[in-house]
């Protein structure tokens, strides 16, 4: 037996209301461009729009022009989708609040995440969405994901509660130091002056 290697997410598939919906929202709030559109080709009642999140993958929304808005809650039952996460900088992130309030929307304010910063609100269905920053940048030629298992161990080690700042002050200084080379024999800390 052998595991299906996974190398990313293709795509995130959601049932919407209606075509305009759907654009106002995914395009005129988030900013994805709206990139494709065609007929569902499991259902011809339906549409099928596609939007840019930014990296290349694909947010896309089945569409109905009888389908209204509702924005009731989403079931968030054991199995069912709890919310989504979009990255923003860290420069785009401290204008979500005021860019949400100028259009009236309920949102969570700022969130201390530790190792980002969130933002949680509604999308015209109910759905949650999050917007989410990570507060530090890996070093090159590493992932999100290298700094995090790092700053994980370093806490665990620790015995903290959660990974904040300085777990990924030290985690990303470690990758470095095994990720690029030195003609040092000793590349410990130094006073310097």
């Amino acid at each position: 037996m052998r595991k299906i290697q996974i190398q990313g997410v293709h795509h995130i598939t959601l049932n919407g209301a209606d075509r305009q919906t759907s654009i106002d929202f995914w395009e005129g709030v988030l900013g994805m461009p709206f990139i494709f559109d065609q007929p569902n080709l499991d259902d011809p009642n339906q549409g099928h729009l596609y939007f840019d999140p930014g990296d290349g993958r694909l947010i896309t929304i089945f569409t109905n022009e009888e389908r209204k808005p509702d924005a009731a809650h989403v079931p968030e039952a054991i199995g069912s989708l709890h919310h989504l996460a979009f990255n923003v900088s860290q420069a785009t992130f401290w204008q979500v609040a005021g860019r949400l309030d100028a259009r009236g929307v309920k949102h969570s304010g700022p969130v201390d995440r530790g190792f980002m910063d969130s933002i949680y609100f509604r999308d015209p269905l109910g759905l949650r969405i999050e917007i989410a920053s990570y507060r530090f940048e890996p070093p090159e030629g590493c992932r999100h994901a290298d700094v995090m298992i790092e700053a994980h161990r370093i806490r665990v080690a620790r015995g903290d509660h959660h990974i904040d700042r300085e777990h990924l002050a030290d985690a990303i200084e470690l990758l470095v130091e095994r990720r690029q080379q030195s003609l040092s024999t000793d590349r410990g800390a130094r006073v310097g002056y």
